[in-house]
């Protein structure tokens, strides 16, 4: 799933490549990713992109018109080129779910791979009436997101921290990986209860989490839509290395399985050397 460091990977690219080009045609291949009527995406038609920003893990194009603003939830993601091609794209037969033809003759797909599809496209005319962004936490890279605030969102919250952290009414754009990396960074178990926190252990989870993130804006910054995937699989210590080493202690990375993921830890950095249950053990033993 991207999250923070590659939607804004993205914003960037997207930023400094197509600010100032007009969008010639729209094309929706999956009319369920449409989640707007008004304005209508037709109203995209010759208008010019002003700029790129992100939202938690919403992509905002701004235009002389509506914003195309857009989520690409577990499975989605954006493949540009330089030269689009000007085969027609047709609905249920392919993973595109949108296509966005621009003046300079480039473009990009909007594509979502799997069968359970929740990416989703708004054409509005303010960021704030897509529901989701109404929602939002604070960015935890905003400079106003300091030390305290961390604490004041924690503070009396009975909540395993593994859940705030990925929860985008509490705090925006941290989501299953990067959480994973922060606790991990953080040396705290993901079952920790928000609530049970004490100060150093804010401290610590604080510092955690604006150096894992701070380093992975850093590594996604200048990479192109296609090398973002792979650096962000590259920049991870525990997030889907179930298995392996960790490179902190040596101890074996384990991983924890639920419904649609999982998470990964490090017994020894983490929870004191203790196994945490496997969920999906646990249901066939009762």
């Amino acid at each position: 799933m991207p999250e923070m460091p590659e939607v804004q990977g993205l914003v960037d690219f997207l930023g400094e490549r197509v600010t100032g080009v007009g969008i010639t045609r729209t094309m929706v291949a999956n009319i369920a990713a449409l989640k707007t009527y008004d304005p209508p995406i037709e109203s995209l038609k010759d208008a010019v992109i002003t700029g790129a920003s992100r939202h938690g893990k919403f992509i905002d194009l701004a235009t002389t018109g509506p914003h195309l603003v857009f989520h690409l939830a577990k499975a989605g993601w954006l493949r540009f080129t330089e030269q689009l091609a000007p085969t027609l794209i047709k609905p249920g037969k392919t993973p595109i779910a949108l296509r966005v033809a621009l003046a300079d003759g480039s473009g990009f797909d909007l594509t979502e791979a799997g069968t359970k599809k929740s990416l989703a496209v708004y054409v509005v005319r303010d960021p704030a009436d897509v529901p989701g962004i109404a929602r939002l936490g604070p960015d935890p890279l905003d400079p106003s997101f300091t030390r305290d605030s961390l604490a004041a969102l924690l503070g009396g919250r009975r909540t395993q921290i593994k859940g705030v952290l990925r929860d985008q009414s509490i705090i925006a754009g941290v989501g299953n990986a990067y959480s994973d990396e922060i606790l991990h960074a953080a040396k705290m178990s993901p079952y920790a209860l928000a609530s049970s926190l004490g100060d150093d252990d804010v401290d610590r989870l604080f510092a955690a989490m604006t150096t894992t993130l701070t380093d992975a804006v850093a590594q996604a910054s200048g990479k192109p839509p296609a090398e973002l995937k792979d650096a962000k699989r590259r920049g991870m210590q525990v997030h889907a290395r179930r298995g392996g080493a960790c490179p902190v202690c040596g101890d074996v990375v384990r991983s924890v399985f639920f419904a649609d993921n999982s998470l990964e830890y490090c017994p020894t950095c983490q929870t004191g050397g203790k196994i945490l249950a496997d969920r999906r053990l646990s249901r066939l033993l009762k």
